[in-house]
């Protein structure tokens, strides 16, 4: 069960022993704690771009969790949601990557800018690629998107799902050196933002700040301008929240 927002900290300090604060658990660890009537391990990450933590018990033991949540989390207006917030409208808002999306064999580690300001020395699998792709040029750059105008020539709003072209202003696909077509890889709505945001590869002519694009949708093109370049997110862009 994933606790997040601005007051999940008080959350969970309403109900363990244990030192939440930023000082005694901080971002990135995870450690063995008392949560109500339950052992839980918690691991202080977010996947929605806000202070929390994802908590792990036995199966049979889940309900018992989500009870001494549910019920010590009312002071504090919490509020259940689902696999949408946490799938797409906050990851996008943050540009945290999915396996099956951004993640898979077809982009390199470079292209989804995962590569590390350093690489350790001592041989692992795939270093060797991973080297080269580092040394080269990448024939495309994850991006950042935000849809413009989504309201179809029948007047109704259109909200992109993933999968759909991204083509020039004039509708030309955009191609990158290895033959691969650009396509959304993620689409939601960033309610932080205000805006409807889509991932895409980019080559590098079109990875570039302010660049004017096109997503084709049920036969009709949208106006797209690209936001970000990399991996820097929309929202939150220093990390404040997750860290504070």
């Amino acid at each position: 069960i994933g606790v997040w927002g601005p007051r999940a900290r008080d959350l969970l300090q309403s109900i363990t022993d244990a030192d939440v604060s930023n000082e005694g658990f901080p971002f990135g660890t995870c450690r063995l704690i008392d949560l109500g009537p339950v052992r839980a391990l918690a691991s202080r990450i977010s996947y929605v771009g806000e202070l929390g933590w994802e908590i792990y018990v036995p199966f049979e033991q889940g309900a018992r969790l989500w009870d001494a949540i549910w019920q010590a989390g009312q002071p504090f207006r919490i509020a259940p949601v689902g696999i949408g917030v946490y799938g797409t409208t906050g990851r996008l808002e943050k540009c945290y990557r999915a396996y099956g999306n951004e993640l898979e064999q077809e982009f390199n580690l470079v292209e989804t800018g995962l590569a590390r300001p350093q690489v350790k020395p001592q041989e692992f699998i795939g270093k060797e690629a991973y080297l080269k792709q580092r040394a080269g040029p990448s024939a495309v750059t994850l991006c950042t998107l935000t849809i413009d105008d989504n309201i179809s020539r029948s007047g109704f709003k259109r909200f992109m799902m993933g999968r759909e072209p991204v083509l020039s202003p004039q509708g030309e696909r955009l191609v990158d050196q290895h033959g691969r077509g650009s396509y959304v890889t993620s689409a939601g709505s960033g309610p932080s933002v205000g805006r409807t945001i889509l991932m895409s590869f980019l080559p590098p002519e079109q990875a570039k700040v302010g660049t004017r694009l096109a997503v084709e949708y049920f036969g009709e093109r949208y106006p797209a301008t690209v936001a970000v370049v990399g991996p820097t997110p929309l929202f939150d862009p220093q990390n404040t929240r997750v860290r504070s």
